[in-house]
């Protein structure tokens, strides 16, 4: 009988709870995955766990959890950083983790796992700094999460058996790590893989383009914001909202100066400096990362999800900057058809309503993950990937390109014209037109029909037909495609607005409108899909930042301004018989917080009286027209 079978049942529970933290108090962690009992036993059976603090360049030591395989052969390490809890704690075998590194196969695959509380969090010593600036020093020494990674790195090689090869990957916050660290690589790194990657939080998860989401910003902080006392193992406390309603709880936090005033009592350092840094200062711009990849001397797979309600920014743009900054470097992006981390914790054959064919996330892990790593750090296989892999949603079909975006875009308008039509036809120089709507703070448009506390991930493929009845949301759609019509990379909203009071944001979803006859997808065959208005890609914007990030300007009543609005890039086919649509709006609530559509400096510190209902224009003439700019796939 296996000595472990005794433990099986305490390693089970530990894996659930686990999967809870993942899914229920970040959505950003380590995601475990279902694993099975076999797999669980694996590990146990396989591996040996110790706990070190490894001192940095300052002094300063790391909480560190090292799994080393027990058969005495030399391994590659792969490193994990995070500031979401190495848990469990301890070096008895019920303190294993349930599983280990990025798959499983991996697992089996044996490497030594090492996983590290950053600075300042849990069991590391230091002073925890949220998106650590990469030009930061503490005492004099320049610190940060590069050089905290390198020092780890060098401590690995002297003090494990282990082949020479690092490799290093994490998701989300743990991304984030994961690319400052491959910034000025250690000689020893030789793979790296971000995964929904953070690089900038003006355009990542707690705003897009300014415009702030309270819904994810509050619920996180409220329990990763608590500073902590001492070291400690164990998480602040999850706040307890006393309702499942979202929308009628942070109505009643509006104006936001309530969120301090009735629950958090300035005891969450970095709620205070969101709000009092509401535009795009030297606080939020020394938090990006983006600037600093450079010197990257190891090969890179940036891995992120079309349907990443969080952290879709971070991937697109951290390969490009890597692909821009180091030519040389080995670059490859991978995008599926997933939520956040939807790849490990997720078989990636559907996300709510919408299905993908197949179990994505298999492909993913077999094909592209396992054989990065085990090329580059064990020189096994071949692991040929192209420049970008990238899931085309609409045919549900894997592509590979050599560039990304790719070469062959055919870029095109789509424009709005009357009677809610959106066309490949520009107006006509002499049309002139504009739609109003109004736009009033104390009903908002939602943004789901789903309980919505928090960010539900279906939300990003949602029907969107249950706001086209609102009068404060205008639509244009096409006629039923004569055939498939694919569209590639990045996409551009070119709006001509204007307003009859001071202050606005606007919002524009792209839609896939399925036609009557469509059948139900396979996963759910009782959902009837015909009709369906699927989101494709959607953004937002505060419209004080339409002509800069750094100096928001109020608008003048009821003149003409242009909002040049990117959407984040995309690889879908409309098919044939489908149509397209875009919808525009000016809330997205709670999601996004309700403007006062009165201007003032600080929109964080809004009262009551600033809040009123508006007018807002859309301009559709041939002078200067509102529209869409898209890049139409060709093929080669």
């Amino acid at each position: 009988m296996n000595t472990y079978h005794h433990l099986l049942k305490p390693l089970l529970l530990l894996g659930l709870t686990l999967f809870f933290f993942a899914s229920c108090e970040t959505q950003t962690e380590t995601y475990i995955p279902k694993r099975s009992n076999e797999d669980s036993l694996f590990v146990v059976n396989n591996y040996k766990k110790q706990e070190v603090s490894i001192p940095m360049r300052d002094g300063t030591k790391l909480f560190t959890a090292i799994y080393t395989p027990i058969d005495g052969d030399d391994y590659p390490i792969i490193l994990f950083r995070t500031p979401y809890s190495v848990a469990p704690y301890g070096t008895e075998k019920k303190d294993y983790r349930p599983d280990l590194g990025p798959n499983m196969e991996l697992t089996r695959d044996k490497y030594i796992f090492v996983y590290q509380d950053v600075r300042g969090k849990f069991m590391s010593e230091g002073e925890f700094v949220n998106m650590t600036p990469h030009e930061g020093t503490v005492n004099g020494h320049r610190i940060n999460e590069s050089t905290d990674t390198f020092d780890t790195i060098e401590w690995l090689l002297a003090n494990t058996q282990n082949n020479g090869n690092v490799g290093q990957w994490g998701i989300s916050y743990p991304g984030f790590y994961t690319a400052a660290g491959m910034i000025d690589s250690h000689p020893a790194l030789k793979a790296v893989s971000p995964q929904a990657p953070i690089s900038d939080w003006f355009f990542d998860d707690f705003h897009h383009h300014g415009a702030f989401f309270p819904s994810h910003t509050f619920w996180f902080f409220s329990f990763f914001g608590v500073p902590r006392d001492s070291l400690t193992t164990a998480w602040a406390p999850q706040f307890d909202f006393q309702t499942e309603d979202g929308y009628d709880f942070y109505q009643k936090m509006t104006p936001l100066s309530k969120a301090n005033e009735l629950y958090l009592h300035d005891s969450i350092p970095f709620w205070n400096e969101v709000i009092s840094h509401p535009n795009y200062d030297e606080f939020w711009q020394s938090r990006s990362i983006l600037p600093h990849l450079r010197n990257i001397n190891c090969a890179v797979l940036t891995v992120g999800g079309w349907y990443d309600a969080e952290d879709l920014y971070g991937p697109l743009n951290i390969y490009q900057a890597v692909e821009k900054n180091n030519p040389k470097t080995t670059n490859t992006l991978i995008m599926g058809p997933w939520s956040h981390g939807g790849w490990r914790r997720s078989e990636g054959d559907f996300l709510g309503d919408v299905y993908f064919g197949e179990k994505t996330s298999t492909f993913y892990n077999h094909e592209v993950l396992t054989p990065f790593f085990q090329k580059h750090l064990k020189g096994v296989g071949e692991a040929d990937l192209a420049e970008a892999i990238m899931f085309e949603t609409g045919t549900n079909e894997w592509k590979k390109f050599d560039e990304w975006p790719p070469k062959n875009l055919e870029y095109t308008k789509l424009y709005f014209r009357k009677k809610n039509e959106l066309s490949f036809t520009p107006p006509e120089a002499n049309e002139f037109g504009v739609d109003i709507f109004q736009s009033d703070p104390k009903h908002p448009v939602p943004f789901t029909q789903y309980p919505n506390l928090r960010i539900p991930k279906e939300y990003m493929v949602e029907d969107q037909s249950f706001v086209i009845v609102r009068d404060d949301v205008l639509y244009y759609v096409t006629a039923p495609l004569e055939e498939n019509l694919t569209i590639a990379g990045p996409i551009t909203a070119n709006l001509i607005v204007k307003t009859d009071q001071t202050a606005a944001d606007w919002v524009v979803k792209l839609i896939d409108v399925y036609p009557n006859d469509h059948a139900p997808f396979p996963h759910q065959p009782d959902k009837m899909m015909n009709g369906y208005h699927q989101m494709v890609r959607s953004e937002a914007i505060r419209g004080r930042f339409r002509n800069s990030y750094e100096k928001p300007e109020a608008f003048t009543p009821k003149r003409d301004e242009t909002i040049e609005l990117p959407m984040q890039d995309v690889l879908h086919t409309f098919k044939k018989g489908h149509r397209i649509m875009v919808q525009i709006q000016s809330s997205w609530f709670p999601l996004m917080d309700i403007n006062p559509q009165t201007y003032v400096d600080n929109i964080f510190e809004a009262q009551e009286e600033d809040f009123v209902t508006a007018k807002h224009y859309i301009g559709r003439s041939g002078i200067n027209p509102s529209f869409i700019k898209i890049g139409i796939l060709k093929e080669e």
